[in-house]
């Protein structure tokens, strides 16, 4: 939650009734930058297959998959609305 409040996106709430307390608009926060305000960036060069930057000795086997499988992900996840996660797990 640290990374939320230093975020601006929560606020403490003191209290025996207390917890955190959104300050957010949920329409105007994506998925991606939760995640990445949690776990930190996400655009790392690191090789799937051996965890070193790809280019540092050439491309591997699943670099030119890998790519586009993540550049789809990352697109997904910066355009998906916050609210529109709320709206599903209130079902």
């Amino acid at each position: 939650m640290l990374a939320l409040v230093q975020r601006g996106w929560v606020e403490s709430v003191p209290g025996p009734l207390g917890g955190y307390q959104a300050t957010f608009d949920p329409e105007q926060v994506s998925v991606l930058e939760v995640i990445e305000a949690v776990e930190g960036p996400t655009d790392s060069g690191q090789c799937v297959l051996d965890g070193r930057p790809c280019a540092q000795t050439g491309r591997c086997a699943l670099h030119v998959s890998w790519a586009i499988a993540r550049a789809d992900l990352l697109t997904r996840l910066s355009s998906t609305r916050l609210s529109l996660l709320i709206s599903e797990n209130q079902r």
